[in-house]
C-alpha cells in the first residue's frame, strides 16, 4: 500500500510501499535490526527475489552503545560512523552489495527496510542501479522511526558520561 507522505527524498517515478509487522521479510529485517550496531538510528534491510532473501545489511559493522557523532546535524560528520562503528554504508546499500557480492541478480528484486521511515538519495541510487523493483517499509514507520514524531528516539545513542 502506498501512502501520501512527504519524504525528505523520493526519486521521481518511485514510491515506498508498506508491509505489516507480520510480513516474514519485515520480520527478518527486524531480527537483523536487533543485532545491528548503530546506537542512534539502527536500520536493517533484506533484499528478496523469487521468495528468497538474497542480501542482508545493517548500517553499522560493530555494535556500539553511544553514538560517536552525537550532536552532529543530520547529514554531517559521518567520519566517526566509519571509524568507530565500522559503517560501510546505509543498510539498503549494504544489503544490495551483499546480494551482488554473493552472485545474485538483483534485477526485479524487492528490498525490505526496518528502522527508518525513508531512504536517502544515495541509497535510492544504489537500489535503482541494482534494479530493485519495490521498497517496503514497516507499516506506520513514519511515526515509529521518525525522531521528530517519536520523541523517545531523540535520546537513542546519547552519550551517558
Amino acid at each position: 500500500m502506498e501512502k501520501n507522505i512527504k519524504y525528505p527524498y523520493l526519486p521521481e517515478g518511485r514510491s515506498i510501499l508498506y508491509a505489516g509487522e507480520d510480513n516474514s521479510y519485515i520480520q527478518s529485517a527486524k531480527e537483523l535490526w536487533t543485532i545491528g550496531g548503530c546506537a542512534k538510528q539502527p536500520t536493517a534491510a533484506v533484499v528478496v527475489k523469487d521468495g528468497k532473501i538474497i542480501g542482508h545489511g545493517t548500517n553499522a559493522g560493530i555494535k556500539v552503545k553511544e553514538c560517536p557523532r552525537w550532536g552532529s546535524p543530520t547529514g554531517t560528520n559521518y567520519g566517526p560512523c566509519k571509524d568507530v562503528c565500522k559503517q560501510e554504508g546505509h543498510a539498503e546499500a549494504i544489503a544490495v552489495k551483499d546480494a551482488i557480492k554473493n552472485g545474485f541478480d538483483t534485477q526485479g528484486a524487492d528490498l525490505y527496510l526496518y528502522g527508518h521511515w525513508w531512504c536517502c538519495q544515495n541509497c535510492w541510487g544504489v537500489m535503482i542501479k541494482a534494479g530493485i523493483k519495490n521498497v517496503y517499509l514497516l507499516e506506520n514507520s513514519e511515526n515509529i522511526f521518525n525522531p521528530e514524531i517519536n520523541l523517545e528516539m531523540k535520546d537513542w545513542g546519547r552519550p551517558r558520561g
